[in-house]
């Protein structure tokens, strides 16, 4: 019975008005008064009765009327990391010409968000704005988006309650966790022995960076010092030199299995340490990219996190082949490894020793989920 109650006041509180305590009292007392006032036939009955009816009339009609008119605009929120004070800043403005008195305002955010922020607003002058700022801080990462705020009030006695909700989409990116990793003297071999070997496998390209590849015609723009002149003048034309450029790439590329076969803890820790480590790669000046099954290798830093705060088990890979840089490749223990390219690292997350695999030619980096991920990563390794 009362959770019907709870029911049949929301449904009536979103669609017209709900009696608060005060607003039922008053309305049975307009039904006692104008009752008694029929059965004895008594001027003063009905004078009562008829006072009270127009001030419970006054105050059905007025809190709808009161939440008209107000536009409600939102700030883009910046995406910040787990555990970061996350920003919203909201903007009601009065479009009537009779102020806004008595308001409250909740924002509907998500459930990782924590307790619903709301705020009671006193009076939004005639055509004035109201700025409400609020913070929070998000447990989850993730890719959020919300669509309405809730403006209620009881405006003007407090008699009965109105609720209406407004348009006002939000989108919220919660980054992954980015643990300040002092060293990682995983990234740290791994970023100088690629660099060792592209340098090595590069030398006979770069004794002919800079040499003449072609001529072509020239372009507006191009500069005059490429201007090959006595091919220009056999032919009548401008002809530019087209010069030999070393473009190979000797970055390191963080993969991250996205199977089926994680836990939930095991597959936020990964994702916690893919973050971190690009971060961390970022801060020492290595090139480093993203790979996921369902992406393919991503670079820009706002696309990588933003992938990563996003990304869950079980997604359905596409046709996205393993890259053919050395990889540290993050899967889980005893999923079967891939065939990972040369000087790569797998890091598994495991439980126990014995549910350790590797992959051919890749080196083993075992996780385990009862040790601090960060003194994990900062650990000692040598390259087997």
């Amino acid at each position: 019975m009362v959770r019907f109650s709870k029911t049949l006041l929301t449904w009536l509180e979103t669609r017209w008005v709900a009696p608060a305590y005060g607003g039922g009292v008053i309305l049975g007392l307009t039904v006692a008064f104008l009752g008694a006032a029929v059965n004895t036939m008594s001027g003063w009955l009905y004078a009562i009765s008829g006072v009270m009816l127009a001030i419970v009339l006054v105050n059905i009609w007025s809190p709808p009327i009161s939440l008209k008119g107000i536009q409600v605009e939102r700030h883009p929120i910046r995406p910040i990391s787990v555990g970061e004070v996350l920003s919203v800043e909201i903007v009601l403005e009065n479009r009537t010409a009779r102020p806004k008195v008595l308001l409250q305002v909740r924002d509907d955010v998500p459930s990782p968000f924590g307790d619903i922020p709301e705020t009671a607003i006193a009076i939004i002058p005639a055509g004035q704005q109201y700025t409400w700022a609020y913070t929070c801080r998000p447990q989850r990462r993730g890719v959020y988006q919300w669509d309405t705020l809730t403006l209620r009030t009881a405006a003007p006695l407090g008699l009965f309650w109105c609720r209406r909700p407004q348009p006002a989409p939000a989108h919220a990116t919660i980054y992954p966790q980015i643990l300040p990793l002092v060293r990682c003297p995983l990234m740290d071999q791994l970023g100088m022995s690629t660099g060792l070997q592209w340098q090595a496998a590069h030398q006979t390209e770069m004794a002919h960076e800079g040499l003449t590849r072609a001529l072509r015609p020239y372009r507006w723009g191009d500069p005059t010092r490429l201007i090959h002149w006595r091919t220009s003048a056999r032919y009548g034309e401008l002809r530019v030199r087209e010069l030999e450029q070393l473009t190979a790439d000797n970055q390191v590329v963080i993969g991250l299995d996205t199977s089926d076969r994680w836990s939930e803890a095991a597959f936020e820790s990964a994702v916690t340490a893919a973050a971190s480590l690009y971060i961390y790669s970022l801060r020492r000046q290595l090139s480093v990219a993203l790979w996921l099954p369902h992406t393919g290798i991503l670079h820009n830093k706002h696309t990588i996190l933003s992938a990563l705060a996003a990304v869950m088990p079980g997604i359905e890979p596409s046709s996205h082949r393993l890259p053919a840089q050395s990889m540290v490749w993050l899967s889980p223990g005893g999923a079967p490894p891939p065939l990972l390219p040369p000087g790569s690292w797998q890091v598994q997350w495991v439980e126990s020793i014995s549910s350790r695999t590797q992959s051919a030619g890749a080196s083993t980096l075992s996780i385990y989920s009862s040790q601090p991920l960060m003194e994990q990563l900062q650990a000692d390794i040598s390259i087997r």
